[in-house]
């Protein structure tokens, strides 16, 4: 169901585009079919651009621990994003339109923390005008999940990709063997093109 809302212009995306001249947002909020709100390109997005910063509160992983659940009915449900050094960005304080952006196994955008310990959303393909922007979450979790704590995670992107949780589940130690078997044969292909 569309927004009746207004995309709100941030001082990063009124700023004019140095590349189309234009100073319509990179992106708006509205209810998004993978999971509640989402973020959508409000226009078409060339790869590689950065399109936000996820913004919020920092604090220490104790801290973000000791805080209430941002959803008591759905307590697996935050905004915490970890930074290199440990430390977390919690986007439900003073956090940002980032915080939408839903999970996918198959995204069109990916994080990445600069030299300032500042996180970014930026396409890592095309986006087109009304796409919603997704990443993948690779959540880590401590120990091993039970079947039932592990649907708190279960994915909704329906990607044809899809993993089925918004974790990085570990991989067994078959499919490991696959993998370097993978690469190993690559690599030979790519021996051979030469």
């Amino acid at each position: 169901m569309p927004s009746t809302t207004r995309p709100r212009k941030t001082a990063k995306t009124a700023k004019r585009d140095k590349k189309t001249g234009s100073s319509a947002p990179l992106y708006r909020v509205k209810n998004s079919r993978i999971h509640g709100r989402g973020v959508f390109a409000a226009r078409d997005i060339k790869k590689g651009a950065s399109i936000i910063e996820y913004k919020g509160g920092r604090m220490s992983w104790d801290e973000a621990l000791e805080l209430p659940p941002s959803d008591p009915d759905n307590p697996t449900h935050t905004f915490f994003f970890e930074l290199s050094d440990g430390s977390v960005i919690d986007g439900g304080s003073g956090g940002n339109a980032a915080r939408w952006i839903n999970h996918s196994c198959d995204p069109n955008c990916e994080s990445f923390e600069d030299e300032n310990d500042r996180v970014w959303i930026q396409a890592i393909r095309n986006i087109s005008k009304g796409e919603e922007l997704s990443y993948d979450y690779k959540l880590s979790v401590d120990g091993k999940l039970k079947k039932k704590e592990l649907k708190d995670y279960t994915c909704r992107c329906g990607s044809e990709k899809c993993r089925g949780y918004l974790i990085k589940l570990k991989k067994k130690k078959k499919d490991k063997k696959k993998d370097k078997k993978g690469d190993k044969k690559s690599k030979k292909d790519k021996k051979k093109k030469e």
